[in-house]
């Protein structure tokens, strides 16, 4: 009869240490690892975000310093993929590409619209990608000002210099007509002279002759 007991009192330990043991794998552990499950794709794509700053970094690389044929194939390669699947990612990419220097393709005005539309949902955007979108940003919209700055200046001196040159062009007719008028004046004096040389020349070739007969 003791013996039986012991069976029993087993029987029941092992009971419940099998409800332990589901008891382990039930809602609680369930969540936990569809919690865990959860996070692994957010440390995936933060790695992937990684990798794909170290390719875009390293296309603007090559695109500075490769030959203007390479640099028109990869800024179409960059534009078609952001053309045909418009994600947050390739958006920064192509903004990247647009506002990049020395290619023929740079254009910063597009560059930053398509900048300050994926600052707007930052939330889209990975904590290393909003930064350099608004570090670009930055960039681009420092060398627009510049870029409109110096236009300003070159128009404000071309319109000096076609004052200046309108001025001098101004003095120099009327020098131009003061000087004609003094020849003209000049010749008018000279002409004058001559006439009362020619006056003179006569009466002093009638003196004599008057002078030889009497009155």
């Amino acid at each position: 009869m003791q013996r039986d007991f012991r069976i029993a009192l087993l029987r029941s330990i092992t009971a419940a240490s099998l409800a332990c043991a589901l008891s382990a794998c039930g809602p609680n552990a369930l969540q936990r690892g569809a919690r865990e499950n959860n996070a692994a794709p957010v440390v995936d794509r933060a790695t992937a975000a990684a990798a794909s700053m170290g390719e875009c970094l390293e296309l603007l690389q090559k695109l500075v310093q490769s030959a203007p044929a390479a640099q028109a194939e990869m800024f179409t390669a960059t534009q078609r993929e952001f053309e045909l699947a418009p994600t947050p990612n390739h958006q920064l990419r192509f903004a990247l590409v647009l506002a990049a220097p020395g290619h023929a393709a740079t254009d910063l005005p597009r560059a930053q619209q398509l900048l300050r539309e994926l600052l707007a949902t930052p939330q889209t955007l990975l904590p290393t990608e909003r930064a350099l979108a608004f570090l670009e940003l930055q960039k681009v919209e420092q060398q627009l000002a510049l870029s409109a700055e110096n236009k300003r200046l070159l128009s404000s001196n071309s319109h000096e210099d076609r004052e200046k040159l309108t001025g001098l062009t101004k003095r120099l007719q009327t020098e131009t007509d003061e000087n004609a008028r003094l020849r003209k004046e000049l010749d008018e004096a000279h002409a004058k002279l001559d006439a009362i040389a020619n006056i003179e020349s006569t009466l002093n070739q009638r003196k004599p002759n008057s002078e030889g007969h009497p009155p």
